[in-house]
């Protein structure tokens, strides 16, 4: 009987995750197309955006996000690498981390995911130089997400830019200009719709990283 009560308790426990994980994955598709729901889906983005401004690590930020959501059973963020052509470093990106122009720079791109939702696609170019030994081999074999990876630096975050890629109300919609009128359809809501772009800092405020952070549809809880 305990057998059968144990098996039984297994299967529910899979079936739990397994619901949660769907209804993660498809909130964003239960967002009806009206001015209230447009409303709360700018009031979520901009909320998020704040909260990463605030705080040097954006994977800490999503676990926070993603527990206080219930976007998974685990509120654990994990970073999955994509593997593939290596992006260029971008324009003057070597003069935002101070290195000369035969210093070494490593890219890793990777997904970070809350369960089997994922959050955010992130661009990361980081000088090997000035991290341990013990901090490059993580990167390197790893699916460690980068800022636990190098926490023990002490880093802070400078952003350089926080965009909204796409904004559920009109530009103006704050001071009379006319909202968009409601549907019968679900919010068309883009495959990403917020990017961030940072520099790392140790605690000694040596430049280590530029990071690009891109952020999905699946950061938004349907109301």
């Amino acid at each position: 009987m305990r057998s059968i009560i144990r098996d039984v308790g297994f299967a529910m426990t899979i079936m739990l995750t397994c619901a949660s994980s769907l209804l993660a994955r498809e909130s964003t598709s239960n967002w009806p197309d009206t001015v209230l729901s447009r409303t709360q889906a700018l009031a979520e983005l901009q909320t998020l955006n704040a909260q990463l401004l605030s705080h040097p690590s954006a994977t800490l930020t999503l676990e926070q996000w993603c527990s206080a959501h219930h976007l998974s059973p685990e509120a654990k963020v994990v970073a999955h690498r994509v593997h593939g052509d290596d992006k260029p470093l971008p324009d003057g990106a070597r003069s935002l981390l101070g290195i000369g122009p035969d210093e070494p720079v490593r890219y890793r791109r990777v997904a970070l995911s809350c369960g089997n939702v994922v959050l955010s696609d992130a661009d990361n170019w980081y000088v090997p130089a000035r991290l341990t030994a013990d901090m490059n081999h993580q990167l390197d074999t790893s699916d460690v997400p980068f800022g636990k990876v190098v926490k023990s630096l002490h880093f802070r975050r400078e952003t350089l830019s926080a965009d909204l890629l796409w904004s559920p109300l009109p530009e103006g919609w704050d001071s009379g200009k006319a909202l968009p009128p409601s549907s019968n359809q679900p919010l068309a809501i883009p495959d990403h719709v917020l990017q961030h772009r940072a520099v790392l800092y140790t605690g000694d405020n040596q430049p280590f990283s530029l990071v690009v952070e891109s952020y999905t549809r699946h950061v938004l809880v349907s109301p």
